[in-house]
C-alpha cells in the first residue's frame, strides 16, 4: 500500500513528435513495490505509461487531469515563456 503521499510534476509547452502542443504530467509516490510512477499528457488527459498503479487510481488520474486541464495548460504556459519568470 502506498504511504498516502504523492508528487505531482508537469512539464512546460512542448512540441510531439507530430508537432502539437503538449504538457507531460508525472504522478510518483512510494508505494508496496518501491517507487510508482505515472505519466500522463495534456490536453489528451490520458495517462500514457506507469508502474505500479490500479486501473481504478489511473481512471482517477485521468479525471483529475481533464477536472484541472485549463489550470495545468496556464501553468505550463507560464513556465513555457522565460519572461515572465522576471
Amino acid at each position: 500500500m502506498a504511504d498516502g503521499n504523492m508528487t505531482m510534476t508537469y512539464s512546460a509547452i512542448v512540441r510531439d513528435k507530430d508537432n502539437r502542443k503538449i504538457v507531460r504530467v508525472k504522478f510518483e509516490r512510494n508505494g508496496d513495490s518501491g517507487h510508482e510512477v505515472a505519466e500522463g499528457l495534456l490536453p489528451d488527459c490520458r495517462i500514457v505509461s506507469q508502474n505500479g498503479f490500479s486501473t481504478e487510481e489511473i481512471k482517477g488520474l485521468e479525471e483529475y487531469l481533464r477536472g484541472n486541464l485549463d489550470d495545468f495548460m496556464s501553468k505550463a504556459k507560464v513556465i513555457s515563456n522565460p519572461l515572465k519568470w522576471l
